[in-house]
């Protein structure tokens, strides 16, 4: 077998190893709907971000350690000006670049970014938005998306990304390599309220959840 095809098998196979992550997060956001089964945390002994987590442990990707991560989440944007007393963030040109932090203090779920738990982020219309996300959780996978849907924790189902790029669904828990961390891209182009939180089942109710801004009400935030 030759170089291409390696890389085309190991493809395949980490391909079918998310989608089957991907249809136990499925199963357990249905199972946890009212009605029809358990709560989140219910299934199978815990919260389903500790299976996650597990299955996404060892996924390849960028990594960071948890130093850099802390230092990463208390750091102000250059391209933003950071109000401590509002809790906001508020981008000041075409281009915006966030670091946010998932579960930096366990047991607390939540997300830290300049130094701020769950600022409220807001950016003029067109600003092109990066934000590199970090799972500093021990245990548990976490994610992130900006999104307008209002009801929220249940992935695929209704914590559909607001703009194209503008989610990553989970990353897993740490290794001796370091934290997971990904990079998410996108152009905040329709004027608007929105909410960025973590899509796995039950955590933007425990915390995980912030209010993202674009365009004309961005005056407002805070």
């Amino acid at each position: 077998m030759n170089r291409r095809h390696l890389i085309v098998a190991g493809a395949l196979a980490f391909g079918a190893a998310v989608m089957a992550v991907v249809l136990v997060w499925y199963g357990l956001a249905v199972v946890n709907r009212p009605g029809i089964g358990p709560g989140p945390g219910m299934m199978m002994g815990g919260d389903p971000g500790r299976i996650m987590g597990s299955k996404l442990r060892d996924a390849p990707g960028p990594r960071i350690s948890r130093p850099d991560a802390v230092t990463a989440g208390a750091q102000d944007p250059v391209d933003a000006v950071v109000d401590r007393a509002r809790g906001t963030i508020l981008a000041t040109g075409s281009e915006v670049h966030l670091i946010i932090v998932a579960s930096p203090d366990m047991p607390e779920e939540n997300f830290r970014s300049a130094g701020m738990t769950n600022p409220t982020i807001a950016v003029p219309t067109g600003t092109r938005v990066s934000i590199q996300v970090v799972n500093a959780d021990d245990d548990m996978a976490h994610g992130l998306v900006v999104t307008g849907d209002s009801a929220t924790g249940m992935p695929m189902l209704h914590a559909s990304p607001a703009f194209p790029g503008a989610g990553v669904l989970a990353l897993g828990t740490p290794t001796a390599a370091g934290l997971h961390t990904q990079t998410l891209t996108f152009t905040a182009d329709r004027v608007g309220l929105y909410r960025y939180l973590c899509p796995i089942p039950g955590h933007a109710q425990r915390g995980m959840a912030g209010t993202f801004i674009v365009g004309s009400t961005v005056g407002s935030a805070g």
